[in-house]
């Protein structure tokens, strides 16, 4: 399996509405973190669609070691 880059230490926090659907970056290489940017073109990486179900701060995974993908569980702590 292909491990992904590291693109940071520290979740994302970012302002979500509810019904919108954003798609996280898996890869670690999107110049647009949390989001993708298309980066993975070429990889075995494809982004992850996530729908906001309330209007809400979503602290996305920068690390991409999360279990709970898009959302940060804490991972970057040990990786």
């Amino acid at each position: 399996m292909t491990t992904p880059h590291i693109a940071g230490r520290a979740p994302l926090p970012v302002d979500v509405k509810a019904g919108e659907t954003y798609y996280w970056c898996a890869c670690g290489q999107s110049k647009n973190q949390p989001f993708c940017d298309g980066s993975h073109k070429g990889s075995d990486f494809s982004p992850l669609a996530w729908t906001a179900d309330t209007d809400k701060k979503a602290f996305f995974c920068a690390c991409k070691h999360t279990k709970n993908s898009p959302l940060c569980d804490g991972s970057h702590k040990s990786v």
